[in-house]
Protein backbone atom coordinates (compact mmCIF):
# COMPACT_ATOMS: atom_id res chain seq x y z
CA UNK A 1 0.00 0.00 0.00
CA UNK A 2 1.51 3.08 -1.08
CA UNK A 3 -0.59 6.67 -0.35
CA UNK A 4 -0.26 10.05 -2.13
CA UNK A 5 -1.45 13.94 -1.17
CA UNK A 6 -1.05 16.99 -3.52
CA UNK A 7 -2.96 19.96 -2.26
CA UNK A 8 -4.21 20.28 -5.95
CA UNK A 9 -3.75 16.69 -7.19
CA UNK A 10 -6.17 15.11 -4.96
CA UNK A 11 -5.27 12.23 -2.59
CA UNK A 12 -4.99 8.50 -3.76
CA UNK A 13 -3.76 4.85 -2.77
CA UNK A 14 -2.55 2.11 -4.32
CA UNK A 15 -3.31 -1.73 -3.04
CA UNK A 16 -1.50 -4.43 -2.85
CA UNK A 17 -3.61 -8.03 -2.99
CA UNK A 18 -6.76 -6.54 -2.71
CA UNK A 19 -9.76 -7.88 -4.30
CA UNK A 20 -13.21 -7.50 -4.74
CA UNK A 21 -14.90 -10.77 -4.84
CA UNK A 22 -18.29 -10.42 -5.78
CA UNK A 23 -21.24 -8.76 -4.76
CA UNK A 24 -25.29 -7.81 -5.78
CA UNK A 25 -27.77 -5.57 -5.93
CA UNK A 26 -31.42 -5.05 -5.27
CA UNK A 27 -33.63 -3.78 -8.42
CA UNK A 28 -33.75 -0.39 -8.78
CA UNK A 29 -37.65 0.81 -8.05
CA UNK A 30 -38.60 3.84 -9.65
CA UNK A 31 -39.50 6.86 -7.86
CA UNK A 32 -42.96 5.89 -5.41
CA UNK A 33 -42.60 2.83 -7.30
CA UNK A 34 -42.26 -1.03 -5.90
CA UNK A 35 -39.75 -0.34 -3.43
CA UNK A 36 -41.23 2.85 -2.31
CA UNK A 37 -42.09 1.33 1.21
CA UNK A 38 -39.33 -0.50 1.61
CA UNK A 39 -36.67 1.13 4.35
CA UNK A 40 -33.16 2.04 3.35
CA UNK A 41 -31.93 -0.72 5.68
CA UNK A 42 -33.54 -3.60 4.66
CA UNK A 43 -33.14 -2.74 0.73
CA UNK A 44 -29.61 -3.15 2.09
CA UNK A 45 -30.06 -6.12 4.05
CA UNK A 46 -31.59 -7.97 0.65
CA UNK A 47 -28.17 -6.79 -0.98
CA UNK A 48 -25.85 -7.65 1.22
CA UNK A 49 -27.16 -11.15 2.07
CA UNK A 50 -27.23 -11.81 -1.78
CA UNK A 51 -23.59 -10.56 -1.99
CA UNK A 52 -22.17 -12.68 0.67
CA UNK A 53 -23.55 -15.69 -0.62
CA UNK A 54 -22.74 -14.87 -4.56
CA UNK A 55 -19.01 -14.68 -3.49
CA UNK A 56 -18.87 -17.86 -1.75
CA UNK A 57 -18.54 -16.93 1.43
CA UNK A 58 -21.42 -16.49 4.69
CA UNK A 59 -22.03 -13.68 7.33
CA UNK A 60 -19.27 -15.46 10.14
CA UNK A 61 -16.12 -14.69 7.64
CA UNK A 62 -16.63 -10.78 7.64
CA UNK A 63 -14.06 -9.05 9.49
CA UNK A 64 -15.45 -5.44 8.94
CA UNK A 65 -18.82 -3.77 7.88
CA UNK A 66 -18.73 0.18 5.88
CA UNK A 67 -22.11 1.11 4.26
CA UNK A 68 -23.49 4.49 3.30
CA UNK A 69 -26.46 5.90 3.30
CA UNK A 70 -26.88 9.81 2.19
CA UNK A 71 -30.72 10.44 2.78
CA UNK A 72 -31.51 9.25 6.09
CA UNK A 73 -35.20 8.18 5.53
CA UNK A 74 -36.03 5.58 8.14
CA UNK A 75 -36.59 6.01 12.32
CA UNK A 76 -34.45 3.93 12.73
CA UNK A 77 -31.36 5.30 10.40
CA UNK A 78 -28.89 5.87 12.79
CA UNK A 79 -28.44 2.37 13.30
CA UNK A 80 -28.46 1.61 9.47
CA UNK A 81 -25.13 -0.13 8.76
CA UNK A 82 -25.05 -1.78 12.54
CA UNK A 83 -28.73 -3.09 11.41
CA UNK A 84 -27.60 -4.12 8.17
CA UNK A 85 -24.71 -6.62 9.64
CA UNK A 86 -26.48 -7.74 12.13
CA UNK A 87 -29.54 -9.15 10.10
CA UNK A 88 -27.17 -10.39 7.29
CA UNK A 89 -25.66 -12.85 9.51
CA UNK A 90 -22.34 -11.08 10.58
CA UNK A 91 -21.14 -11.81 13.98
CA UNK A 92 -22.55 -9.87 16.57
CA UNK A 93 -19.12 -9.00 17.89
CA UNK A 94 -18.08 -7.60 14.35
CA UNK A 95 -18.68 -3.24 14.65
CA UNK A 96 -20.09 -1.56 11.78
CA UNK A 97 -19.62 2.39 10.21
CA UNK A 98 -21.29 4.57 7.85
CA UNK A 99 -19.41 6.43 5.66
CA UNK A 100 -20.59 9.55 3.29
CA UNK A 101 -18.92 11.01 0.31
CA UNK A 102 -22.34 11.88 -1.52
CA UNK A 103 -22.47 10.27 -4.67
CA UNK A 104 -19.36 8.74 -4.07
CA UNK A 105 -19.99 7.27 -1.01
CA UNK A 106 -20.30 3.71 -2.53
CA UNK A 107 -16.77 3.83 -3.92
CA UNK A 108 -15.88 5.64 -0.55
CA UNK A 109 -16.73 1.77 1.20
CA UNK A 110 -14.81 -0.06 -1.10
CA UNK A 111 -11.89 2.30 -0.40
CA UNK A 112 -12.18 2.09 3.41
CA UNK A 113 -12.58 -1.74 3.01
CA UNK A 114 -9.29 -1.93 1.16
CA UNK A 115 -7.99 0.15 3.35
CA UNK A 116 -8.69 -1.23 6.48
CA UNK A 117 -7.28 -4.93 4.61
CA UNK A 118 -4.20 -3.43 3.59
CA UNK A 119 -3.59 -1.73 7.16
CA UNK A 120 -4.46 -5.59 8.57
CA UNK A 121 -7.49 -4.65 10.24
CA UNK A 122 -9.24 -7.22 8.19
CA UNK A 123 -9.12 -10.10 6.32
CA UNK A 124 -12.65 -9.45 4.33
CA UNK A 125 -14.85 -6.34 4.25
CA UNK A 126 -19.04 -5.90 3.70
CA UNK A 127 -19.04 -2.70 1.55
CA UNK A 128 -22.16 -0.79 0.17
CA UNK A 129 -24.63 2.10 0.00
CA UNK A 130 -28.52 1.79 0.19
CA UNK A 131 -30.80 4.37 -0.63
CA UNK A 132 -34.54 5.37 -0.12
CA UNK A 133 -35.33 8.31 -2.12
CA UNK A 134 -39.13 7.93 -2.13
CA UNK A 135 -39.19 7.89 1.80
CA UNK A 136 -37.22 11.22 2.15
CA UNK A 137 -39.28 13.12 4.67
CA UNK A 138 -40.60 16.25 5.12
CA UNK A 139 -38.80 18.05 7.58
CA UNK A 140 -39.58 21.42 9.77
CA UNK A 141 -36.33 22.41 11.31
CA UNK A 142 -36.63 24.12 14.44
CA UNK A 143 -39.93 23.21 15.39
CA UNK A 144 -39.07 22.23 18.49
CA UNK A 145 -38.73 26.19 19.60
CA UNK A 146 -42.08 26.85 18.36
CA UNK A 147 -43.20 28.70 15.64
CA UNK A 148 -43.80 32.95 14.88
CA UNK A 149 -47.36 33.83 13.66
CA UNK A 150 -48.06 32.38 10.70
CA UNK A 151 -44.24 31.16 9.73
CA UNK A 152 -44.41 27.70 9.42
CA UNK A 153 -41.68 26.18 7.64
CA UNK A 154 -41.42 22.79 5.96
CA UNK A 155 -39.14 21.40 3.70
CA UNK A 156 -39.20 18.75 0.97
CA UNK A 157 -35.69 17.21 1.49
CA UNK A 158 -35.05 15.34 -1.48
CA UNK A 159 -35.91 18.89 -3.24
CA UNK A 160 -33.53 20.74 -0.96
CA UNK A 161 -30.91 18.36 -0.99
CA UNK A 162 -30.36 18.92 -4.76
CA UNK A 163 -29.20 22.59 -4.03
CA UNK A 164 -25.62 23.50 -3.05
CA UNK A 165 -26.29 26.43 -1.15
CA UNK A 166 -22.37 27.48 -1.47
CA UNK A 167 -22.66 27.33 -5.35
CA UNK A 168 -25.71 26.49 -7.50
CA UNK A 169 -27.89 23.73 -7.76
CA UNK A 170 -26.40 20.21 -8.81
CA UNK A 171 -28.44 20.47 -12.01
CA UNK A 172 -27.23 24.03 -12.75
CA UNK A 173 -23.44 22.70 -12.55
CA UNK A 174 -24.46 20.73 -15.46
CA UNK A 175 -25.51 23.18 -17.76
CA UNK A 176 -22.61 25.22 -16.50
CA UNK A 177 -20.50 22.53 -17.81
CA UNK A 178 -22.74 22.44 -21.18
CA UNK A 179 -21.50 25.99 -21.80
CA UNK A 180 -17.86 25.11 -20.75
CA UNK A 181 -17.58 22.87 -23.19
CA UNK A 182 -20.67 24.15 -26.26
CA UNK A 183 -22.83 20.84 -25.66
CA UNK A 184 -25.90 21.19 -27.02
CA UNK A 185 -29.30 19.67 -25.84
CA UNK A 186 -29.14 17.93 -29.11
CA UNK A 187 -25.78 16.48 -27.82
CA UNK A 188 -27.19 15.58 -24.14
CA UNK A 189 -30.49 14.03 -25.77
CA UNK A 190 -28.37 11.46 -27.88
CA UNK A 191 -26.64 10.61 -24.99
CA UNK A 192 -29.51 9.80 -22.84
CA UNK A 193 -30.95 7.67 -25.68
CA UNK A 194 -27.43 5.65 -26.38
CA UNK A 195 -27.62 5.12 -22.43
CA UNK A 196 -31.15 3.87 -22.58
CA UNK A 197 -30.75 1.87 -25.47
CA UNK A 198 -27.44 0.16 -24.24
CA UNK A 199 -29.15 -0.62 -21.11
CA UNK A 200 -32.25 -2.73 -22.71
CA UNK A 201 -29.29 -3.99 -24.97
CA UNK A 202 -27.93 -5.40 -21.80
CA UNK A 203 -30.73 -6.24 -19.71
CA UNK A 204 -32.10 -8.46 -22.93
CA UNK A 205 -29.42 -10.56 -23.05
CA UNK A 206 -29.38 -11.62 -19.67
CA UNK A 207 -26.77 -8.72 -18.24
CA UNK A 208 -28.14 -7.79 -15.02
CA UNK A 209 -29.31 -11.09 -14.18
CA UNK A 210 -26.16 -11.62 -12.51
CA UNK A 211 -26.23 -8.76 -10.49
CA UNK A 212 -29.64 -8.30 -9.14
CA UNK A 213 -31.39 -10.00 -6.04
CA UNK A 214 -34.97 -11.19 -6.52
CA UNK A 215 -36.88 -9.72 -3.88
CA UNK A 216 -40.14 -10.94 -2.21
CA UNK A 217 -41.73 -10.25 0.97
CA UNK A 218 -39.84 -11.34 3.72
CA UNK A 219 -38.74 -11.38 7.71
CA UNK A 220 -35.26 -11.00 8.53
CA UNK A 221 -34.11 -12.61 11.45
CA UNK A 222 -31.50 -12.50 13.71
CA UNK A 223 -30.91 -14.47 17.09
CA UNK A 224 -32.03 -13.42 20.22
CA UNK A 225 -33.50 -9.84 17.81
CA UNK A 226 -36.75 -8.75 16.65
CA UNK A 227 -37.76 -8.95 13.48
CA UNK A 228 -37.76 -7.24 10.14
CA UNK A 229 -40.86 -7.76 8.76
CA UNK A 230 -40.68 -6.70 4.96
CA UNK A 231 -43.78 -6.28 2.57
CA UNK A 232 -43.47 -5.16 -1.18
CA UNK A 233 -47.01 -4.27 -2.48
CA UNK A 234 -49.85 -6.81 -2.60
CA UNK A 235 -49.51 -9.44 -4.84
CA UNK A 236 -45.54 -8.30 -5.99
CA UNK A 237 -43.63 -11.66 -6.68
CA UNK A 238 -39.89 -12.35 -7.73
CA UNK A 239 -39.55 -8.54 -7.88
CA UNK A 240 -36.22 -7.91 -10.38
CA UNK A 241 -37.53 -4.87 -12.50
CA UNK A 242 -35.35 -1.74 -12.88
CA UNK A 243 -38.19 0.07 -13.22
CA UNK A 244 -37.08 3.55 -14.23
CA UNK A 245 -36.06 2.29 -17.79
CA UNK A 246 -38.31 4.03 -19.92
CA UNK A 247 -37.86 3.59 -23.94
CA UNK A 248 -37.37 7.02 -25.80
CA UNK A 249 -36.82 8.65 -28.94
CA UNK A 250 -35.76 12.04 -29.81
CA UNK A 251 -38.76 13.31 -31.22
CA UNK A 252 -40.21 12.84 -28.00
CA UNK A 253 -36.94 13.84 -25.70
CA UNK A 254 -36.60 17.08 -28.20
CA UNK A 255 -40.36 17.64 -26.77
CA UNK A 256 -39.64 18.00 -22.93
CA UNK A 257 -38.79 21.09 -21.39
CA UNK A 258 -35.44 22.47 -19.47
CA UNK A 259 -35.59 22.01 -16.06
CA UNK A 260 -32.49 23.87 -14.83
CA UNK A 261 -32.18 26.78 -16.82
CA UNK A 262 -33.51 28.49 -19.95
CA UNK A 263 -33.24 26.81 -22.99
CA UNK A 264 -31.13 24.59 -20.76
CA UNK A 265 -29.68 21.76 -22.66
CA UNK A 266 -31.03 19.13 -19.11
CA UNK A 267 -34.23 17.60 -19.13
CA UNK A 268 -36.26 15.23 -17.31
CA UNK A 269 -35.25 12.28 -19.80
CA UNK A 270 -31.43 13.34 -19.80
CA UNK A 271 -30.79 13.34 -16.15
CA UNK A 272 -30.41 10.69 -13.92
CA UNK A 273 -33.35 8.96 -12.12
CA UNK A 274 -34.67 9.32 -8.84
CA UNK A 275 -34.75 5.94 -7.42
CA UNK A 276 -34.52 3.61 -4.48
CA UNK A 277 -32.12 0.66 -4.34
CA UNK A 278 -28.95 -0.76 -2.51
CA UNK A 279 -25.68 -2.29 -3.68
CA UNK A 280 -23.14 -4.65 -1.80
CA UNK A 281 -19.74 -6.39 -2.42
CA UNK A 282 -17.26 -8.09 -0.71
CA UNK A 283 -13.14 -6.88 -0.53
CA UNK A 284 -11.04 -9.30 0.42
CA UNK A 285 -7.29 -9.96 1.23
CA UNK A 286 -5.65 -12.38 -1.31
CA UNK A 287 -4.79 -14.55 1.49
CA UNK A 288 -7.83 -14.89 2.44
CA UNK A 289 -9.56 -15.78 -0.96
CA UNK A 290 -6.61 -18.46 -1.30
CA UNK A 291 -7.76 -19.83 1.65
CA UNK A 292 -11.06 -20.09 1.08
CA UNK A 293 -11.06 -20.85 -2.57
CA UNK A 294 -12.94 -17.91 -4.04
CA UNK A 295 -12.85 -16.57 -7.52
CA UNK A 296 -12.78 -12.79 -6.93
CA UNK A 297 -13.93 -10.71 -9.83
CA UNK A 298 -10.94 -7.99 -9.73
CA UNK A 299 -8.45 -6.83 -8.14
CA UNK A 300 -8.83 -3.35 -6.66
CA UNK A 301 -5.49 -1.38 -7.86
CA UNK A 302 -5.54 1.87 -7.14
CA UNK A 303 -8.11 4.94 -5.98
CA UNK A 304 -8.01 8.49 -6.18
CA UNK A 305 -10.00 11.61 -4.80
CA UNK A 306 -10.52 14.64 -5.60
CA UNK A 307 -11.74 18.82 -5.63
CA UNK A 308 -12.50 21.63 -7.95
CA UNK A 309 -15.22 24.62 -8.41
CA UNK A 310 -18.16 23.37 -6.93
CA UNK A 311 -20.00 25.27 -9.84
CA UNK A 312 -18.60 22.43 -12.64
CA UNK A 313 -19.11 19.59 -9.41
CA UNK A 314 -19.49 17.28 -12.84
CA UNK A 315 -16.34 17.49 -14.31
CA UNK A 316 -15.55 15.46 -11.06
CA UNK A 317 -14.18 12.58 -12.87
CA UNK A 318 -11.71 14.30 -14.74
CA UNK A 319 -8.92 15.54 -12.18
CA UNK A 320 -9.83 12.31 -10.32
CA UNK A 321 -9.29 9.94 -13.53
CA UNK A 322 -6.07 11.51 -14.29
CA UNK A 323 -4.34 11.36 -10.68
CA UNK A 324 -5.83 7.86 -10.68
CA UNK A 325 -3.80 7.04 -13.70
CA UNK A 326 -1.15 8.47 -12.67
CA UNK A 327 -0.26 6.70 -9.03
CA UNK A 328 -0.92 4.02 -10.90
CA UNK A 329 1.44 4.42 -13.39
CA UNK A 330 -0.93 3.96 -16.51
CA UNK A 331 -2.35 6.00 -19.46
CA UNK A 332 -5.83 6.29 -20.78
CA UNK A 333 -5.03 4.31 -23.45
CA UNK A 334 -4.24 1.00 -21.02
CA UNK A 335 -7.93 1.22 -19.83
CA UNK A 336 -10.23 -0.84 -21.77
CA UNK A 337 -13.59 -0.10 -19.68
CA UNK A 338 -14.45 2.85 -17.99
CA UNK A 339 -17.69 3.43 -16.08
CA UNK A 340 -18.56 7.59 -15.01
CA UNK A 341 -21.77 8.25 -13.62
CA UNK A 342 -23.99 9.71 -15.56
CA UNK A 343 -25.62 12.52 -13.08
CA UNK A 344 -26.86 14.27 -15.87
CA UNK A 345 -25.72 14.17 -19.90
CA UNK A 346 -23.74 16.99 -20.16
CA UNK A 347 -22.09 16.42 -16.76
CA UNK A 348 -20.91 13.18 -18.75
CA UNK A 349 -20.05 14.80 -22.31
CA UNK A 350 -17.83 16.73 -20.08
CA UNK A 351 -15.77 14.64 -18.92
CA UNK A 352 -15.81 12.84 -21.89
CA UNK A 353 -14.18 15.93 -24.24
CA UNK A 354 -12.11 16.96 -21.63
CA UNK A 355 -10.52 13.44 -21.30
CA UNK A 356 -10.85 12.44 -24.57
CA UNK A 357 -12.91 9.12 -24.15
CA UNK A 358 -13.62 6.80 -26.32
CA UNK A 359 -17.67 6.12 -26.30
CA UNK A 360 -17.64 2.82 -27.25
CA UNK A 361 -15.76 1.61 -23.85
CA UNK A 362 -17.69 3.98 -21.85
CA UNK A 363 -21.12 2.91 -19.88
CA UNK A 364 -21.11 0.03 -22.35
CA UNK A 365 -24.31 -0.88 -20.09
CA UNK A 366 -26.16 2.01 -19.60
CA UNK A 367 -26.03 3.82 -16.93
CA UNK A 368 -27.81 6.27 -14.48
CA UNK A 369 -29.98 7.91 -17.00
CA UNK A 370 -31.13 4.86 -17.68
CA UNK A 371 -31.69 2.89 -14.69
CA UNK A 372 -31.55 5.67 -11.98
CA UNK A 373 -29.04 6.84 -9.41
CA UNK A 374 -29.56 6.03 -5.59
CA UNK A 375 -27.34 7.74 -4.48
CA UNK A 376 -24.74 6.07 -2.00
CA UNK A 377 -25.66 2.41 -4.27
CA UNK A 378 -24.24 4.04 -7.50
CA UNK A 379 -20.48 3.42 -6.78
CA UNK A 380 -20.71 0.13 -5.93
CA UNK A 381 -23.24 -0.53 -8.35
CA UNK A 382 -20.55 0.93 -11.15
CA UNK A 383 -17.61 -1.24 -9.18
CA UNK A 384 -19.63 -4.80 -9.67
CA UNK A 385 -21.23 -4.08 -13.19
CA UNK A 386 -17.67 -2.71 -14.46
CA UNK A 387 -15.83 -6.16 -12.93
CA UNK A 388 -18.33 -8.11 -14.07
CA UNK A 389 -17.92 -6.90 -17.90
CA UNK A 390 -14.54 -6.94 -17.54
CA UNK A 391 -14.88 -10.57 -17.15
CA UNK A 392 -16.99 -11.08 -19.98
CA UNK A 393 -14.91 -8.98 -22.39
CA UNK A 394 -11.60 -10.00 -21.03
CA UNK A 395 -10.40 -6.48 -20.51
CA UNK A 396 -7.57 -6.00 -18.13
CA UNK A 397 -8.01 -2.71 -16.62
CA UNK A 398 -10.84 -0.48 -16.50
CA UNK A 399 -11.48 2.50 -14.28
CA UNK A 400 -15.20 3.33 -12.25
CA UNK A 401 -15.99 7.19 -11.42
CA UNK A 402 -18.10 9.66 -10.39
CA UNK A 403 -18.68 13.23 -9.80
CA UNK A 404 -19.78 14.62 -6.38
CA UNK A 405 -21.68 17.03 -5.01
CA UNK A 406 -19.95 20.20 -3.71
CA UNK A 407 -17.24 19.53 -6.19
CA UNK A 408 -15.28 16.43 -5.57
CA UNK A 409 -14.91 13.74 -7.69
CA UNK A 410 -13.35 9.74 -7.10
CA UNK A 411 -12.23 7.26 -9.53
CA UNK A 412 -11.29 3.27 -8.55
CA UNK A 413 -8.63 1.25 -10.84
CA UNK A 414 -9.91 -2.43 -11.14
CA UNK A 415 -7.93 -5.16 -12.84
CA UNK A 416 -9.31 -8.21 -14.00
CA UNK A 417 -7.66 -11.11 -12.44
CA UNK A 418 -8.47 -14.12 -14.15
CA UNK A 419 -7.00 -12.80 -17.60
Amino acid sequence: MKGFHDKKKGFGITYDNTYLVNGARTPFGKLCGTLGQVSPTDLAIYASRAAIEKSGITGEDIDQLMYANIGQSSADSYFLPRHIGLYSGIPEGIPAVMLQRICGSGFETIIAGAEQIALNKAQSALCGGTENMTLSPTVSFGNRMGYPLGKIDFKDMLWEALNDTAAVPMGCTAENVAIKYGITKEEANAFAKQSIDRYMAANERGFFNGEVVTMNSTVFEAEGLNPRKVYLPRKTVDFSTDEHVRPTDLEAMAKLPSVFARDGVQNAANSSGIVDGAASVVVAKGDFIKTKGLKPLSRIVASATSALDPKLMGLGPVPSIRLLLEIAGLSLNDIGLIEINEAFAAQFLGCEKELGLDRNICNVNGGSIAMGHPLAATGTRLSLTISREMQARGVKYGIASACIGGGQGTAILFENCNI
